[in-house]
């Protein structure tokens, strides 16, 4: 596998043949000392990946991507985390639109990429932090490559297999993906807020088309994306009044 062509990120790459989840690996990594930036854990077997909310993520031995980076984003507040995702979904959406490229990608809210309208991506970040500020995040990232069969009966799988119709030489797609990611935070480093968040609206799932939603209450709507405010909660119109809604109290359906 060639180097990446980047600062830090991937400069270091702990590749495991099989680990429970690179998460928890990168996490007990910080707990015993202060990793490089930009150190990737990576294996190609995950046995107990999650995702967002606690769900299990499926991923065949030998078929996908499933790795950890290690940021120190200590020039954002805690109340400015969402800025994480956003830049972490932009790196993996551009990645997937580099390798499937007349595909209709985009980033589900908060943070899952989706070709048209099917999961291929799926992201998990843990923040730590002192006071105010942000000390570390550990970016998961699971990416459907090779599996063409998925056992669990996800509701919206796919894969770069099942949408190019061949398979990928999985190590050599673990550069491009460090390279998105290092551009895409040191746009975030630089404090281009303004045109990390355009880029996020424009690829964002469903943005400005009514469409089905559930409340926790099991209530069905039609509402319309219309942003994202300040701390990442979804914008909506719904039956023409303004509503907000937290990662817990809306369902796409």
């Amino acid at each position: 596998m060639r180097k990446p062509n980047t600062l830090f990120v991937g400069q270091a790459i702990i590749d495991l043949t099989q680990v429970a989840s690179t998460n928890a690996c990168a996490l007990e990594l910080l707990s015993k000392s202060k990793t490089a930036e930009g150190t990737i854990v990576s294996t190609f077997h995950q046995t107990d990946g999650r995702g967002q909310i606690g769900n299990k993520w499926e991923s065949a031995p030998g078929k996908n991507i499933s790795l950890s980076a290690i940021f120190y984003p200590d020039f954002l507040e805690a109340k400015d985390q969402f800025l994480l995702n956003v830049f972490v979904s932009l790196a993996v959406f551009d990645f997937v639109e580099k390798h499937l490229p007349r595909s209709l990608a985009s980033i589900k809210w908060p943070n899952d990429i989706y070709v048209g309208s099917q999961k291929i991506a799926g992201i998990l970040l843990q923040n730590s932090l002192i006071n105010t500020q942000i000390r570390s995040t550990v970016v998961g990232i699971g990416i459907n490559v090779n599996q063409a069969l998925f056992l669990s009966n996800p509701p919206n799988p796919t894969s770069l297999r099942l949408e190019a119709g061949f398979d990928f030489d999985l190590p050599a797609l673990i550069p491009p993906l460090c390279e998105f990611l290092e551009s895409r935070y040191l746009q975030l480093k630089a404090g281009k807020i303004v045109p990390l968040r355009q880029a996020y609206l424009r690829h964002l799932y469903r943005f400005g088309l009514p469409a089905n939603y559930q409340r926790t209450n099991g209530e069905t709507f039609v509402g319309t994306i219309t942003g994202i405010d300040e701390i990442g909660r979804l914008k909506m119109e719904v039956g023409g009044k303004k509503e907000v809604f937290d990662l817990k109290e809306i369902r796409f359906i």
